[in-house]
C-alpha cells in the first residue's frame, strides 16, 4: 500500500507539492522529501501533527525525543514511526511544522490510498509554485532609524532625551506620589 499526499501552505497562494510514498516509510522519509522538494536545509526541529477533520492537532511525531512527555504519554519519533501507524485512509490530515520558532507549517492531506508497492522509496509527483521563504532566508536585520526625514522614529540623543534647556522649576510634582522613605 502507498499514499498520494498533497501539501499546501497558507503563506503562498498557488504553492503545492504532491508525493507518493510507501505506507511502510517513516515520517523521517516524508520529512526528507518535503524539505528536498522545497529546497530547505535539514537543520530545524521539524515535527508532524496528526490532525482532525477540522485541523485540530492530535498526536505529535517529533524529529528527536526531547524527553518532555510524562510517563503516561506516548512519544513518537520520526525515525521509528511508520506512516501506516497513523495513516490508513483517504482524507486524513497532517500538519508539518517546518519552522518551530515561528510556528510556520505546511498542511498535508492524504489524497489517495493505493494498493500495491512502490518501485522507489518516495517521490515528488507534482510541484507548483515557489515554497515560502525558509527561516534561514528571512531578513531579521533592523532598519537604520537614525536618519532624519525617514518615517521611522529618529534616535538622535537631543531629540530622544529632550533639550538641555530643561528647567527643574518647570516641573510640578503635584499629583505624583513620591515618598522620601523608600521603605
Amino acid at each position: 500500500m502507498y499514499f498520494k499526499i498533497r501539501l499546501v501552505s497558507d503563506e503562498v497562494d498557488g504553492f503545492l507539492r504532491e508525493y507518493e510514498i510507501d505506507s511502510e516509510a517513516t515520517f523521517l522519509d516524508l520529512n526528507k522529501i518535503i524539505l528536498d522538494s522545497c529546497g530547505y536545509p535539514d537543520d530545524q526541529m521539524t515535527s508532524f501533527y496528526v490532525c482532525s477533520d477540522e485541523w485540530e492537532r492530535g498526536e505529535q511525531i517529533t524529529r528527536e525525543d526531547m524527553g518532555g512527555g510524562g510517563a503516561d504519554e506516548d512519544t513518537y519519533v520520526m525515525q521509528s514511526t511508520r506512516l501506516s501507524e497513523f495513516l490508513d485512509e483517504k482524507g486524513q490530515k497532517l500538519e508539518f511544522v517546518f519552522d518551530p520558532f515561528s510556528e510556520r507549517s505546511f498542511f498535508l492531506n492524504v489524497k489517495d490510498v493505493l494498493s500495491g508497492t512502490m518501485d522507489q522509496k518516495a517521490k515528488t509527483t507534482r510541484q507548483k509554485g515557489d515554497a515560502p521563504v525558509h527561516i534561514a532566508e528571512l531578513d531579521f536585520s533592523m532598519p537604520d532609524i537614525t536618519k532624519k526625514g525617514d518615517d521611522y522614529l529618529a534616535t538622535d540623543d537631543d531629540d530622544f532625551y529632550g533639550s538641555d534647556a530643561f528647567n527643574d522649576d518647570d516641573f510640578d510634582p503635584e499629583g505624583f506620589e513620591i515618598s522620601q522613605n523608600p521603605y
